[in-house]
């Protein structure tokens, strides 16, 4: 089967973009080397989908090793511009949630960051996260008890800019965001059930906002009164989906990426790669898809639109490819790189 990323982006919506891309195969394209850029390549480095492309690349740090040495390793090839007090982002999942990151391998990793703390928010959905009571059994349940957990929207929100975005002019995120000099987005990079994908976008773009006020605005829920809590947000009409959801995602990423500007990295575990995101807690999916690797980057673009690249060009990605394309999940990409957020050309750099 051959595939063209205007293809993909078409899914999207967007082919322009995709065309300026260009085409890959996709059962061939893994095993192809890094095309020479005007500077000096990496050495190490591969371009995942064999392009050429001219102008400048982000680099992504890959390992295939899912382990918290390599996690440690790559957040060290990024981390220079993170100081001072610094929040981790992390989903921590819904209760017994089988495909949250491991618990001892995120330990290790908080323990090697310096004034560190997890960040977390409230749930818009029902369950055991809508109030931060019920978030807290949750972390304690989960085993995110072996440092602080903050829960951002305990006390409310706060305002954050969106400039220049598509459809959001402000977003509320959780208040004490603001309490953080540097962010590190740590994500369990796997499908996700309005997004098609979860990557570091959704998890600052949703998980950043507040859970009764900041995730109502990205989701766009265009009723008077919200409802008890429950699934109303898959209705089409109470909330809109594909395309524009995945604007309205890239609005609220920018306010994130704008506030904390180079104090803010990115990385992407890509393993139990189920078509559902951790929030479906035990009700998600088996994973049909192998565990690929560890990713890093500084560029938000860069990294999810690399793995993105990965899952494509991965034998056993069906179910989640067909996850992407039925929510246009590719949109996530191009809008971001239309609201100049990152760079979608890139080197995946192996560092094994």
């Amino acid at each position: 089967m051959e595939i063209t990323r205007r293809d993909l982006f078409k899914m999207a919506g967007v082919a322009a973009l995709g065309a300026a891309i260009g085409q890959f195969n996709v059962t061939e394209a893994a095993s192809k080397k890094v095309i020479k850029l005007n500077a000096a390549p990496v050495v190490g480095s591969k371009n995942v989908t064999g392009q050429k492309f001219s102008g400048t690349a982000a680099k992504v740090f890959f390992t295939d090793k899912i382990d918290a040495p390599h996690l440690i390793k790559l957040y060290s090839m990024i981390n220079g511009e993170i100081y001072g007090r610094v929040g981790i982002k992390l989903h921590t999942g819904e209760p017994h949630g089988p495909n949250i990151l491991p618990r001892d391998m995120v330990r290790a990793f908080q323990a090697q960051v310096p004034n560190s703390a997890i960040i977390e928010t409230n749930t818009l959905y029902g369950g055991a996260r809508y109030e931060t009571a019920g978030h807290r059994e949750t972390l304690m349940t989960n085993g995110w008890d072996f440092c602080e957990v903050d829960i951002m929207d305990e006390n409310g929100g706060v305002n954050l800019p969106v400039r220049g975005g598509k459809h959001l002019q402000e977003v509320t995120m959780g208040k004490n965001l603001v309490n953080y000099d540097s962010i590190i987005v740590l994500t369990h990079f796997k499908g996700h059930a309005m997004g098609g994908f979860g990557g570091s976008l959704k998890n600052i773009a949703i998980g950043m906002a507040s859970g009764h006020v900041g995730k109502v605005q990205v989701h766009g829920y265009n009723k008077t009164e919200m409802p008890p809590p429950g699934p109303y947000w898959f209705d089409g009409e109470s909330m809109p989906l594909k395309e524009y959801f995945m604007e309205r995602m890239a609005d609220s990423g920018k306010a994130t990426c704008d506030y904390f500007g180079k104090h803010i990295v990115f990385i992407n575990v890509m393993r139990r790669l189920s078509v559902d995101c951790d929030c479906a807690g035990t009700s998600a999916a088996e994973p049909t898809m192998k565990d690929v690797g560890i990713l890093a980057s500084t560029d938000i673009l860069a990294i999810d639109q690399a793995c993105c690249d990965l899952v494509y060009t991965a034998p056993d990605s069906k179910d989640l490819r067909e996850r992407i394309e039925s929510r246009s999940g590719l949109r996530q990409l191009s809008a971001m790189a239309e609201l100049k957020m990152g760079n979608p050309q890139y080197e995946l750099i192996n560092v094994d």
